[in-house]
């Protein structure tokens, strides 16, 4: 998909006023409606797409509720130009939306780093494509079925615990039903911007961070293209001290089989499965552990207060 030069923003509605429209607000939001604010608090911007995967049964469902949002200013919204084709809605935090979670954590606007035209800097942003791909990637673990996925971690989260060394584009622990394991794991998503020696040089930061931290966690490569991602096996050093497993979309969705851990040629496994194969990782711990404290509210979890949709698109 082509980077948007600009996008336009989709907006039918009076200016806010301040308080007034927080107590609209506030008697109005479900369950699902104030994790769907954390959620664009965390992860920055969800398509309509992402959005109906996780947490409505239909896209019509979750367009209707999305626009009563919008109209109560707790989101904003935005649909990037493509030189062909139309693209989703896009939606990010909005003003009484970003008050709503600074209240539930005791904090304030200011400290939770929002402004309007931050949230909206993201529309004409080069990385928006970067970002909605990371959001499809972990949509798509999150509705994935035999497995769940219970953490799953942004890159500001990222940064702000080790981005002196790493820098993931996101942090996830699976919980994989047939196998009984859990496993905790990096993601770095490529778009083929950047150099391989570059993508590769990634490793001895994570490596840096396994030394510091005395954790092992693998780093889970997605690539766009086998092309891509069968260049940078090649120039993946033998015998790394990092576990490092690539994968792209030819393979299938990111909860199937398509993860092929580097020395190997094959077979390609679930997430679930990698630990077979490095055995020597640290065990993950079960539940708790949010992040808190490095930003001024707890990451959410990935799942809903109401059953989601399995995954059904890209962004």
């Amino acid at each position: 998909m082509p980077t948007p030069p600009t996008a336009r923003r989709v907006t039918t509605r009076q200016p806010a006023r301040g308080l007034e429209s927080l107590a609209a607000l506030s008697g109005r939001l479900t369950e699902r409606d104030r994790w769907l604010l954390r959620m664009l608090a965390e992860h920055q911007v969800l398509t309509t797409t992402q959005i109906t995967a996780l947490a409505f049964p239909s896209p019509r469902t979750a367009t209707r509720r999305m626009g009563i949002m919008h109209e109560l200013r707790a989101v904003e919204r935005f649909r990037p130009l493509l030189v062909t084709g139309s693209a989703p809605l896009h939606f990010v935090l909005g003003e009484t939306g970003a008050r709503v979670v600074a209240e539930e954590n005791t904090t304030t606007l200011t400290q939770l780093g929002y402004r309007t035209d931050r949230a909206l800097a993201i529309a004409v942003s080069p990385r928006l494509r970067h970002t909605t791909g990371v959001n499809s990637l972990f949509t798509a673990l999150a509705t994935t079925p035999g497995g769940r996925l219970a953490r799953w971690w942004s890159e500001r989260r990222c940064a702000a615990l080790w981005g002196d060394l790493a820098r993931p584009d996101g942090y996830g622990r699976w919980h994989d039903h047939a196998t009984g394991t859990i496993t905790d794991f990096f993601t770095e998503y490529d778009t083929g911007s950047e150099n391989l020696p570059r993508v590769v040089g990634k490793l001895a930061g994570y490596a840096a961070l396994t030394d510091r931290t005395q954790i092992t966690t693998p780093v889970l490569f997605w690539f766009p293209t086998p092309a891509r991602e069968h260049a940078f096996r090649e120039r993946l050093p033998s015998g790394g001290e990092m576990p490092v497993a690539t994968a792209s979309p030819t393979a299938g969705l990111p909860g199937a089989a398509v993860w092929l851990p580097a020395g190997y040629t094959g077979p390609r496994r679930r997430i679930g499965e990698l630990r077979a194969v490095w055995p020597g990782l640290t065990p993950a711990g079960e539940e708790g552990g949010t992040g808190a404290g490095v930003l001024p509210w707890p990451a959410p979890t990935p799942i809903p207060p109401e059953p989601a949709q399995p995954f059904g698109g890209t962004s």
